[in-house]
């Protein structure tokens, strides 16, 4: 029987999750936003985790900004194309513990018609029993970059008005199914 056949599948509860982006604007201070509407899943046969397989998709369109203005101009055809490009994905390929709880995570992030390599920082906090629904739960911190050029996102902005990096921002609680 493989190693396979043990693994726990655990699901985002998006009441007590977010998951965010942050850009710097005109090299002065660093804008956040986040995705409505998103879905996340960790696979995994160790308790530890250091073994999963972190699998996330947002809906473009779901963008959040905190101003309906900008929200619009983001999704336009000038920035994220939503129309035309509506998913994001991301799906691990490897997972190294760097340290206790902390690991690095290498996967394919498809975004804005282009899938490239991108590296992140997971930190697990624990694992423990929701006192109310009975189920297992497990906390994460996820952080990391990519450069919009390497997308073609807002081809049309420079660095002097938003950074080439694009930070990743997640806190996630994962009930096990």
């Amino acid at each position: 029987m493989s190693v396979a056949s043990f693994a726990q599948t655990w699901s985002v509860d998006k009441g007590h999750s977010r998951l965010g982006f942050g850009i710097t604007h005109m090299g002065i201070s660093l804008f956040e936003g986040n995705f409505k509407s998103y879905d996340a899943t960790i696979t995994s046969s160790k308790e530890d985790f250091s073994d999963a397989v972190f699998e996330v998709s947002a809906d473009v369109a779901s963008i959040n900004t905190d101003n309906e203005r900008r929200d619009g101009h983001v999704k336009s055809a000038d920035m994220l194309d939503a129309e035309k490009f509506p998913k994001l994905t991301f799906k691990s390929t490897s997972i190294s513990k760097v340290a206790d709880k902390k690991y690095k995570v290498v996967g394919d992030l498809t975004f804005h018609g282009v899938t490239k390599p991108v590296t992140l920082e997971v930190v697990y906090n624990a694992t423990i029993t929701n006192p109310q629904s009975k189920k297992q739960i497990a906390g994460f911190r996820i952080t990391g970059s990519f450069k919009r050029s390497d997308f073609g996102i807002a081809p049309g902005f420079n660095t002097s008005m938003l950074s080439d990096d694009v930070q990743l921002l997640a806190n996630g609680e994962f009930a096990k199914n």
